[in-house]
């Protein structure tokens, strides 16, 4: 299924080219949500991309599957089942194709702030 218009003029990449250009994550200011951006490369079959957060422990507190995505631009949020923040956390992506091939992982940390008290 094509689902780009003919016009927009992208070169989409083969498998074995797809890769995860960028990752981020920004908390959430009550410190237990996460907003998580990744793009990937324009792809011409869709892959699916595996999501790790993981304390400083290493233990794996979230993760999430995206399976085919329609786009290379990603935004969504994973929760943080950490009873206690355990500073710093790392996000880890990896995409892959089930025929394969696989890429490496991507990862990116950050720290996450304690939530503030209401003022109110």
């Amino acid at each position: 299924m094509d689902f780009f218009f003919p016009e927009d003029n992208l070169k989409r990449m083969t498998p074995v080219e797809t890769r995860i250009t960028a990752l981020a994550a920004e908390p959430y200011p009550d410190g237990y949500r996460l907003r998580v951006n990744i793009e990937v490369t324009p792809f011409q079959k869709r892959p699916h991309i595996e999501v790790a957060l993981k304390d400083a422990d290493d233990a794996e507190v979230a993760s999430t599957s995206i399976v085919e995505p329609m786009g290379w631009k990603l935004e969504f949020t994973m929760h943080i089942r950490d009873e206690e923040l355990k500073n710093p956390y790392t996000l880890e992506a990896k995409l892959y194709y089930p025929d394969g091939p696989a890429q490496e992982p991507v990862t990116f940390s950050f720290d996450v702030k304690p939530p503030q008290p209401d003022p109110g």
